[in-house]
């Protein structure tokens, strides 16, 4: 019987790679965050870190805790909501640009002065001016892909290569008919690639801004896996610090393994992987 596809991948040998790697990795973080205890020696940097076994005792002990899931789950929906936000505008803006030169000459020079600012930036003044603080944390996590987004769309709108739109026009076909057939495809690579830049953004803004803002939510609860590092920095507790610093790589690597996986289900023509 022939394997499923998942079969194969669960042991190719880039997967059994990637898996020593991470053991390796471990067993060295292991042996450098005992090498006092064990050599007398404290190995700069790692000695100074939780070792694994005992950060993985601590993430045990807070599977149970409703507060860990919750903040779990107020990140995902801050992020899929800004990731959201800005995939709904700036791909519209970023082809409307490409396709339209009076509204690039009349934008986008704003959009370059306004672009380099870090979306970190603006969160002292998204607190004074947005009402509450989880619209506040929204609108940074918004601006954390929204930039991306929008580039990479321009980018690859721009480069399609102008003989295609012409040879369409030459035959007739309309203004929908060159959008929906040349440039909407073309420019789906780089939608994708734009989408999964920009969710990494977006999950290492809206754990900074939590941290600042501190996670809109009182007592701690609920307010997502930034504020859940910050009080767990603040309460000593530094094997937490690191069971949510894991998190926020394990959350950041599935969202943008969806967006992969939906892209390649989207553009099927291409090796997005």
């Amino acid at each position: 019987m022939k394997r499923s596809k998942f079969i194969d991948n669960l042991f190719s040998r880039a997967t059994l790679r990637g898996i020593t790697a991470i053991v390796i990795f471990v067993l060295i973080w292991e042996f450098g965050a005992r090498s006092e205890e064990l050599t007398g020696w404290r190995m700069p940097f790692l000695g100074l870190v939780p070792a694994p076994s005992a950060v993985a005792a601590s993430w045990a002990g807070l599977l149970g805790d409703p507060s860990y899931w919750q903040s779990w789950y107020m990140s995902f929906l801050r992020v899929f909501g800004g990731f959201t936000a800005a995939m709904l505008l700036g791909i519209p803006l970023g082809l409307f640009m490409a396709i339209n030169k009076t509204f690039h000459g009349l934008y986008f020079p704003t959009f370059e002065i306004m672009r380099p600012i870090p979306p970190l930036a603006w969160v002292p003044a998204s607190i004074i001016f947005w009402p509450t603080q989880e619209l506040s944390i929204a609108f940074v996590t918004f601006l954390g892909a929204f930039y991306t987004i929008v580039l990479n769309v321009l980018g690859g709108a721009k480069s399609i290569n102008k003989q295609y739109l012409q040879a369409a026009q030459s035959m007739g076909a309309s203004q929908w008919d060159i959008f929906r057939r040349i440039v909407l495809p073309a420019t789906l690579p780089s939608i994708v690639v734009g989408s999964a830049v920009g969710m990494g953004i977006t999950w290492e803004v809206v754990v900074a801004a939590e941290m600042i803002s501190g996670g809109g939510a009182s007592g701690g609860a609920g307010g997502g896996l930034g504020f859940f590092i910050w009080s767990s920095y603040v309460g000593g507790s530094y094997e937490q610090i690191v069971v949510g610093m894991i998190s926020i790589g394990i959350a950041g690597y599935f969202s943008s393994e969806l967006l992969r996986q939906l892209g390649g289900f989207f553009t099927p023509w291409l090796k997005t992987r």
